[in-house]
C-alpha cells in the first residue's frame, strides 16, 4: 500500500508519527512485543522507542512484563482503544 506524501503530512499535523505508529504496531500484533522489534518496525532508534514507551506506560497505555532478562510490551485496554482510533483516523485521512 502506497501512502501519498500529502496524506502523510496531514496525519502528522494531528499526531507525532512514531508514538502513534508504535501503538498501531502493538495493536496489529496482539502478542507481547519487544522494544527492539518495535523500534525497527517504526524506523526509530531503540532508545527513542524506549523513551516513548516509558511515557506511554505512565499514561497507562502499555505495560511492561519482565521474563528474566527480557522485557515485553503489551497494550492495555486504553492503549488498544486509542490505537484503534488512530487507525480509523489514518484511514479517513486517505
Amino acid at each position: 500500500m502506497v501512502v501519498k506524501k500529502a496524506d502523510t503530512d496531514i496525519f502528522e499535523v494531528f499526531f507525532r508519527r512514531k508514538p502513534a505508529m508504535i501503538l498501531v504496531a502493538l495493536r496489529k500484533n496482539q502478542r507481547n512485543r519487544y522494544g527492539s522489534v518495535l523500534a525497527k518496525e517504526v524506523d526509530c532508534t531503540y532508545s527513542h522507542a524506549v523513551k516513548i514507551l516509558q511515557e506511554m506506560e505512565k499514561a497507562k497505555l502499555v505495560t511492561f512484563e519482565k521474563h528474566g532478562r527480557i522485557k515485553t510490551i503489551a497494550l492495555t485496554d486504553s492503549g488498544n482503544k486509542i490505537a484503534e482510533f488512530i487507525e480509523k483516523i489514518e484511514e479517513n485521512l486517505r
